[in-house]
């Protein structure tokens, strides 16, 4: 084998590693939360040795900041402002693919959310890495909310925009607390019709 195939294939090996390592962080967490995750608990997970985590990931916390970063690039990549002349039907559209996506790829909120409601002497990158990744989150919705509601000022169209991410998020954690008996699509569906509505009340308001 010659160097360059030595060299493709440590590096396959390496991101194959990676992704395993990944994946058991997101099964340990999901049961113990951040607090509980250990790199020990994460290598008898993967079945991979404590120190190919510690090649990858300098610490627990940069582990869990990778896990919110690939869940979230999963999440956004799934959703886009669907085409069409009716503004209700694409906003439900675009709710119900944000939905559908977020049961497929929940971790960067459920970690997210638990990090930003615990208060530490010191923050740690893991949050940072949340607040990072949901700021482009708003910025996305931002973009989708003037396309969808061009008429609306920059101020209707701040409020709209976290109108719609506090419900999502009270919706995600109704899911977490109720499983299967919660219908997360149909709740983001009459998220979207309640957010249009108050767009349209605003759009009113402002003589629009």
């Amino acid at each position: 084998m010659d160097e360059q195939k030595r060299t493709r294939q440590r590096r396959a090996n390496g991101e194959e590693s990676r992704r395993r390592i990944l994946d058991a962080a997101v099964e340990v967490a999901a049961e113990r939360g951040y607090e509980g995750t250990s790199i020990a608990l994460v290598s008898k997970k993967c079945g991979l040795p404590a120190s190919s985590i510690y090649w990858h990931f300098k610490d627990k916390d940069e582990l869990i900041a990778a896990v919110i970063e690939r869940s979230f690039d999963t999440w956004l990549s799934g959703w886009t402002v669907p085409d069409g002349d009716n503004p209700r039907e694409r906003i439900v559209a675009l709710a119900m693919q944000v939905a559908k996506t977020l049961l497929d790829s929940p971790d960067f909120l459920r970690l997210g959310l638990m990090l930003t409601l615990e208060r530490r002497p010191v923050e740690p990158s893991a949050r940072t890495m949340f607040l990072q990744v949901r700021e482009q989150a708003r910025l996305r919705l931002v973009d989708a909310i003037r396309d969808l509601a061009p008429s609306l000022s920059d101020g209707s169209v701040a409020l709209l925009t976290t109108y719609a991410m506090a419900g999502a998020d009270g919706l995600f954690i109704a899911k977490e607390i109720g499983g299967d008996s919660v219908d997360l699509v149909a709740l983001f569906e009459l998220h979207a019709h309640s957010l249009y509505d108050a767009a349209q009340r605003l759009s009113t308001s402002e003589g629009g």
